[in-house]
């Protein structure tokens, strides 16, 4: 075809405007299907506890550590202000006393491509009661799970149990793949994140699972290193090694905070550090002696030396204020009282009979031993703070660090004074899971304690079986009150998360109960 020669100019015109257009189009459309299937970028982080022999949820805590690293999801959960949230469930119905029916979220696929459904949830629940879990004993009040239809199941218990649904949030309780054949080593979840190796005591791999039920995530893979010793993670994040770290040293955060290539994320925790109080032997099982402890303590001056000020609060009683079911609001801190703590001592029997400065036992010498664990930096400095609180009312103390295994042994056996721990005392949000362990008298940690108060188990009890939220309140605020009376454990304080990114990395969020880091929305800007 013969081309008109005044139309030629603006004939090549137009092609190039369709062909701007057409490229437009195509670039807009690239990037909208950028867009949908997230931001990309890898992140490299730095976490200080992870797994070690086994990658399977169901073992012992486990569970926290793959849940954190995005590879696990459970029935339910808690957001950022411990708000519970249906996950892997759509909701739920109250049938009876002792029936829940919960509905399961369709369109869930496991990061193998199997679809999760009610055979799925039932076979990943029925794991943790199998008899050779050695968690089982939690889920006691489970008779039964069975299947209602594709997309329903019904959990009945043998006795009324409020806690019901909040104690699946628990990360033992995560849903995994039926056709998994080895979760020991190659977890297999519903979580933003799919496995791609791991190196013990090493590092976690992950890749960005496409499929996931919430939407895209924002991140194309992750590695995931577990280090430690708090300064190594944070050279590790000046070095640009990791874009994330947690548990950032108290010392450092000023630093941190000061600079532009850096953001610090604080946040009150409820994660509680206290003494496991020896009840089984004197004068240890006087409340006056233990009472006397309670009056010694400086709190304050625990907070201001040991955790630089930054590091935690100043306990008031049982569970952290971040918690709906706490009594702080009723409560100052215990302050610090010689005069009132030497009244007590003496009381229970000490005196100082030679004049040396230090109280006597039943006309013997008599020393204190706090026995603590180095997994967590805050316990030794804490102890030693401690220690020279009871030396400065004339009470001889020593502080020895252990193995958190031998200790464990030796507190089961009764071997033991004092015991300075820290417990996230309400992972799941209902107070139950801590109350009944420490406080009820045949509670796993009330046996270590030797605590048994008939009153106690019968709020415990009654708290744990009515759905009245005002009454289950009554009950709890009472154990918490008789628990500051009794001292079978005394509360010294309360832990700050302290964490860094990167300028580079948005969408990070910080969780009270400790189980979520790593979600979907966590970017490289």
């Amino acid at each position: 075809m013969k081309i008109n020669k005044k139309l030629k100019v603006p004939f090549l015109v137009l092609i190039l405007i369709a062909s701007t257009v057409a490229g437009s189009l195509c670039i807009e459309q690239d990037t909208q299907k950028q867009s949908s299937l997230g931001s990309g970028g890898h992140l490299n982080c730095a976490l200080a506890f992870g797994p070690s022999d086994t990658l399977d949820p169901v073992s012992k805590w486990v569970g926290w550590y793959v849940r954190e690293a995005g590879l696990y999801e459970t029935l339910f959960s808690y957001d950022e202000n411990m708000v519970l949230q249906p996950e892997l469930a759509s909701g739920y119905e109250k049938i009876s006393d002792t029936e829940w029916k919960i509905t399961l979220r369709k369109g869930v696929k496991f990061h193998d491509g199997t679809v999760m459904d009610a055979d799925a949830v039932i076979y990943s629940l029925n794991r943790v009661l199998d008899s050779e879990n050695a968690r089982k004993s939690e889920y006691d009040f489970i008779e039964s799970i069975t299947k209602d239809s594709e997309y329903s199941i019904t959990i009945r218990t043998k006795y009324p149990y409020a806690p019901t649904i909040a104690s699946l949030t628990d990360p033992i309780m995560s849903i995994v793949s039926p056709k998994a054949e080895d979760l020991q080593n190659k977890p297999v979840g519903t979580g933003p994140f799919k496995f791609k190796s791991y190196t013990r005591d090493v590092s976690i791999s992950l890749e960005r699972f496409d499929d996931y039920w919430n939407g895209v995530p924002k991140l194309s893979s992750i590695d995931v290193y577990y280090v430690t010793d708090g300064m190594t993670r944070l050279f590790k994040l000046e070095s640009g090694e990791v874009d994330l770290i947690t548990g950032v040293p108290q010392s450092e955060i000023a630093t941190l905070q000061s600079s532009e290539d850096y953001e610090v994320f604080t946040k009150e925790t409820l994660r509680s550090y206290f003494l496991y109080v020896n009840m089984k032997k004197e004068p240890f099982s006087d409340r006056n002696f233990r009472q006397a402890l309670n009056y010694a303590l400086d709190r304050q001056e625990i907070v201001d030396i040991a955790l630089e000020r930054i590091g935690g609060t100043p306990a008031k009683g049982v569970l952290p204020s971040v918690s709906e079911w706490s009594v702080n609001d009723q409560l100052e801190v215990i302050q610090r009282n010689e005069t009132k703590a030497k009244e007590l001592l003496s009381q229970a029997g000490l005196e100082d009979t030679d004049n040396d400065g230090w109280l006597e036992y039943n006309g013997k010498d008599f020393e204190i031993n706090i026995v603590t664990y180095t997994n967590r930096p805050q316990l030794k400095p804490s102890a030693e703070v401690i220690e020279t609180q009871f030396e400065s009312i004339g009470l001889k103390t020593r502080v020895t660090t252990m193995e958190s295994s031998a200790i464990e042994a030796d507190m089961s056996n009764g071997n033991y004074d004092l015991a300075l721990y820290a417990w996230v005392v309400a992972p799941t949000g209902d107070p139950d899971y801590f109350f009944s362990k420490h406080f009820h008298s045949n509670g796993t940690e009330a046996l270590k304690t030797g605590y048994s108060n008939p009153q106690v188990d019968k709020w415990i009890t009654a708290a744990r079986q009515t759905t009245d939220e005002d009454l289950r309140r009554e009950y709890y605020n009472n154990v918490q009150w008789q628990i500051l009376e009794d001292c079978p454990e005394i509360f010294v304080f309360y832990q700050n998360a302290m964490d860094a990114t990167s300028s580079k990395v948005g969408g990070f969020k910080q969780y009270p109960n400790e189980i979520t880091i790593i979600t979907k929305d966590v970017y490289l800007k």
